[in-house]
């Protein structure tokens, strides 16, 4: 209970005069008014006891993911983090490290039970709507969060809001807008596996087997569930370059550790590339995702 206290008393100093906090729940909440469906879905299937879990285990866990974001971040350690979208607590479960504070900001009760379990300090809110004050974070991190939220460019500026002059705003594991020109047999394989949505959730299929643990996973991807959705280039230069941002971006496949940085991007899997050789030589070959490091200039 005092460690409880503690924790949650350093969280209240950072929180906005006329933010509307519920003190009296195992985790704060943050009144929340409009939840939409996708937020819904988000909150019930990473609080799930059973999906949750193996969202934890199976999911931005692996080796190259850890080397990628320790070297994105360089280090944490003695700083203040804001994970927004935290989920059950991946990224510091998997980076390590010791963060002077890591706030979790999350929708779902159950995901960040779990991750104060790691260590966070946790707080129920929409990222659309966050109730923190301006420019504290030494460092703020969303990991495959923008394309859970509805509006990703709100969300990004909400996060940016945080960062304090000289921090940095981490983004990942986002999938990239992608449309491409399918022909001949490609396009045949396409559209018998787009009749099957967990198609466009590379790898997810073998993980939740179940219709209904699918369905609940798909519902979560709000930006992620046809070609042509996702994150572009704009979505970061439009949005963080007025606010004073430089911003750095690496394309990538999911499966690309710290190498990122000098130049590698990593492979497409087996599946993926098999249909773009039947798409034909001249068929782009986008990677799947893009780091964003945005740092604040201190002006």
């Amino acid at each position: 209970m005092g460690l409880n206290a503690s924790r949650f008393s350093t969280l209240s100093q950072y929180l906005r005069s006329d933010a509307q906090i519920d003190w009296h729940q195992a985790i704060p909440n943050c009144k929340i008014p409009n939840w939409t469906v996708g937020m819904q879905a988000n909150a019930s299937f990473f609080g799930d006891p059973e999906f949750g879990e193996k969202y934890f285990k199976s999911e931005n866990s692996s080796q190259a993911f850890g080397n990628r974001w320790r070297t994105a971040i360089g280090d944490w350690d003695a700083k203040i983090v804001v994970d927004i979208g935290c989920g059950p607590g991946n990224l510091y479960a998997t980076v390590g490290g010791s963060p002077r504070t890591i706030f979790g900001v999350d929708i779902s009760h159950g995901a960040l039970a779990h991750a104060m379990q790691l260590g966070y300090t946790p707080l129920l809110a929409d990222a659309h709507h966050l109730p923190f004050i301006d420019g504290f974070a030494d460092i703020v991190t969303l990991n495959a969060a923008l394309h859970h939220c509805d509006d990703m460019a709100r969300v990004l500026a909400q996060a940016a809001r945080l960062v304090r002059p000289g921090g940095v705003l981490i983004t990942d594991e986002d999938p990239v807008a992608q449309t491409q020109n399918y022909q001949g047999l490609a396009l045949v394989v396409v559209e018998a596996r787009a009749r099957c949505p967990m198609y466009w959730l590379p790898g997810r299929a073998s993980v939740y087997k179940s219709l209904q643990e699918q369905a609940w996973r798909l519902a979560t991807e709000i930006h992620n569930c046809k070609p042509g959705d996702g994150i572009t280039p704009a979505l970061y230069a439009d949005t963080l370059e007025p606010l004073g941002f430089e911003i750095e971006l690496y394309p990538h496949y999911h499966n690309v550790g710290d190498e990122l940085f000098q130049g590698e991007q990593g492979k497409l899997g087996f599946k993926d590339t098999l249909i773009q050789i039947l798409c034909g030589a001249s068929a782009p070959q986008p990677p799947q995702s893009m780091m964003c490091i945005a740092r604040k200039v201190d002006s």
